[in-house]
Order: C-alpha cells, then structure tokens, then sequence
C-alpha cells in the first residue's frame, strides 16, 4: 500500500477522533464467549452432590494441596511426573508466584542460609520484552531487576549464564516459555537445557516458570516446549524450577484453577507455608473444574474451541498491519501460534507517542514501557496488542486507528 502524506495521514487521525471512539485493547482478558463456553460447569455441583470421587466433602476444611482429581490434571497440564509434585490452589496463578516470593522474602528456601529479605541485595533476570506484573512482583518487595534481552529462542542464555555465574545476589529469574506474553515466543529445547544445567552462584536460584499459555494454541501448527523440569532432574538441579499455570483463560478469569509444579523437596517447603496461611483451596471449585474437564485430555478439547473464537482475530489483526504497515520499513510485529498477545515494535523512540495519539482518538492500548522492568522500554519501540476481549469489528477500527497513529509518528521522527 502506498505511502499516505503526513497532511493525509492528519486528515483521517482527525476523522477517527471526530467518531468519539472509546476502545479497549489494554489487557489479554477473555472474550464473552470465551467466558460462556464454561457456563455448563456452574450446574456440576449442587446441593445434593458435592463429594469428590473418594467420598471427601469438599464443603469442610482439609485438603492443603488440593483434591486428588484436580492435582492429577494438574500433572498433566503442568507436565510434572507424579501428583506429589503438584498443589492445586485457589484461583489466582499470580497469587502463588506473589507468595513465593514473599516467602522467600520472609523465610529463604531450604538451601538459603538467610532469608532473602535479610540479604543486603536481592536481584531478578527479567527477559524483555515481558509480563508486567512480573515486575510489579518484584517492586513490591524491593528486588532489584536487571533486563535481559528476548531473542526468538527465549532469553539471551549468554547474557543469563554469565550474569548468574557472576552474582550471587541474583536469585532467579521469570520466565514465560510457551507464547510468551508479548512477544510469543516458545523457548527452544536448547534454551530450556541450558538453564537446567547452567552454573549459578546462588544456591538457591529459583527459575519462575510462568507457563500460562501452555494449551493456548491459535490452530494446529502448534510449538512444542521441553520439560524443564525433567531437564532439571537430569542435570541434579530439580530444586531449581517452578512451574506455574492457571484455568483463568480456560475456564473463568476471575474463578479458575491455579497450580503450582515442583521438585517433592519444593512442594513440602510450599505446604509448610500454606499451612500457616490457610485450611485448604475453594474445593467446590476444584471438583466443578474436574467434573467439567474430566481429564486434561478434556482441557485440550476445550482450547480448541476457544482458538475458535479468538485465532480470527489475531488473523485480523495481523492482516491490519500487513496491510497498512507493510513494506513501509517502520514498524514489525510478531505472528504468534499461540498465547494472548501480538508484540508490535515501532520506530525507535515513537512508542510512547503512538500510545498517546491512540488514547486520544478514543483507542486504549497497554501503556508504552509497561513490558520492561520500571516501565523503562529503553528504545521507545514496544507496544503489546491484545486481541482476545474486543469484538472483531472493535479490533479492526482500532487497528486502523492505531496504524494512522504509527505513521504519524514515524513521519513526525523524520
């Protein structure tokens, strides 16, 4: 498509505005009907039937790590080999990897000769760009972040190997290795061995393996993830790793499954906490989840009615940017097969402008820096695309507002 002038380009910013647009692309929440492909699990449990399989009654207290049903398709989904290596949690992924971290804060691991709160410095690999409220995690508890670079296999293992081997104030690092938000990138089987067997100065270096997209495949040109934590076993480091995942964009956002995957040695150290913090998980929910799934066979099943639904709008958005910003030389973005996001890059030094002039025509985005450590996109260049809740004629207006927006800011740089 040709080049629009500057003058043109004004001209049709200026129209959109005049439309008095109000467009959310912010966050990755799930659409209506995504949320209403689970509503049938609302009428599994009822007052006459609320016991799982081994007779327990999930209404009473116990069952630290969750009931058996829900841990053993947590095996599956977060691909550990015994359900001994698995808590089934309440709703909230985030809230478990929030109370590691404070744990370790407060407490260290097993093999942390002090807590972490009491070191004089405690530091965090953040690949970027990456998930937001990772970062917020470690602002919250005063962890110093260091950015390491994403590259189409995952983080810069030459940066992280040195970087870990050096410092021993660095105690772990985020990753999320399967369509990875934003950018959608997969960690390569290399990557994954890499950071089983590479040399840590801390011996208690945690890897956060935040798999939340793990089943969210957009067809069935699907990526495939090593287990990291076979790989870790392998290699004697099966303390190192874990792994967390969530039914918050498989079933309800606001009322899943969280899970957390680890070494027994992780697990035991996790439900020693969890004890001091509560009596048990939402059982009621965990039983509705297994006796809607059935199996994680049954999870699988389900995801590819979600691509369903949302694989179009991605295909939209990406047609969008083909079309308008194609061959122009100023902007790439990224063709996930998976996940939540499309990671667009624009020219250097215009991304905070883009995200300005699109809120003022009426588009929300994902403020400009928020996929970086301290908000802090060092080249002004990233903005995360979330397709997934808008409605597709929403998602094309707002794609053609915020492609007018990056050209006028890439005509404003020259």
């Amino acid at each position: 498509m040709a080049s629009l002038t500057k003058k043109e380009l004004q001209k049709k910013y200026q129209d959109y505005k005049a439309q008095g647009l109000a467009l959310d692309m912010t966050r990755g929440k799930p659409g209506t009907e995504q949320l209403d492909l689970s509503l049938p699990m609302m009428d599994l449990v009822t007052s006459k039937d609320y016991k799982t399989l081994a007779g327990a009654d999930t209404r009473n207290y116990g069952g630290l790590d969750g009931i058996p049903e829900m841990k053993e398709i947590f095996k599956d989904f977060l691909e550990v080999s015994s359900t001994d290596e698995v808590i089934a949690a309440g709703n909230s992924s985030l809230t478990l990897m929030h109370d590691t971290i404070a744990r370790a804060m407060s407490h260290g691991f097993p093999e942390s000769k002090k807590p972490w709160g009491k070191l004089d410095k405690v530091k965090f690999l953040c690949p970027s760009p990456g998930y937001d409220r990772h970062y917020s995690v470690c602002e919250h508890f005063g962890i110093e972040m260091i950015t390491v670079p994403m590259t189409e296999k995952g983080p810069d293992m030459d940066v992280v190997e040195k970087l870990v081997a050096e410092d021993k104030s660095i105690k772990g690092i985020w990753v999320v290795p399967k369509y990875s938000n934003p950018t959608g990138i997969t960690c390569s089987k290399k990557t994954v061995k890499r950071l089983a067997k590479m040399t840590t100065a801390a011996k208690d270096f945690r890897i956060m393996w935040d798999n939340a997209y793990t089943v969210h495949h957009l067809s069935k040109d699907q990526d495939e993830l090593e287990n990291i934590l076979e790989a870790c076993k392998a290699k004697g480091t099966e303390n190192r790793v874990l792994i967390y995942g969530s039914f918050s964009k498989i079933s309800f956002a606001g009322a899943g499954v969280a899970g957390m995957g680890a070494s027994v040695d992780n697990i035991n150290w996790m439900k020693g906490h969890l004890s001091m913090a509560t009596i048990g998980p939402d059982k009621i929910n965990q039983l509705r989840h297994t006796r809607f799934f059935k199996n994680f066979k049954g999870v699988q099943k389900h995801m590819k009615k979600h691509a369903e639904i949302i694989a179009p709008k991605f295909d939209a958005v990406i047609e969008i940017l083909e079309k308008e910003l194609g061959g122009k030389g100023i902007a790439t973005w990224t063709v996930p097969k998976g996940g939540y996001f499309i990671s667009l890059d624009v020219p250097k030094g215009c991304a905070k402008e883009v995200v300005k002039l699109a809120a003022e025509a009426g588009v929300k985005l994902t403020a400009a820096g928020a996929t970086f450590p301290y908000k802090n996109d060092p080249k002004d260049e990233n903005i995360r695309i979330a397709p997934t809740l808008p409605s597709m004629g929403e998602i094309k207006l707002a794609m053609r507002v915020l492609t007018v927006c990056v050209q006028l800011a890439a005509a404003s740089k020259k």
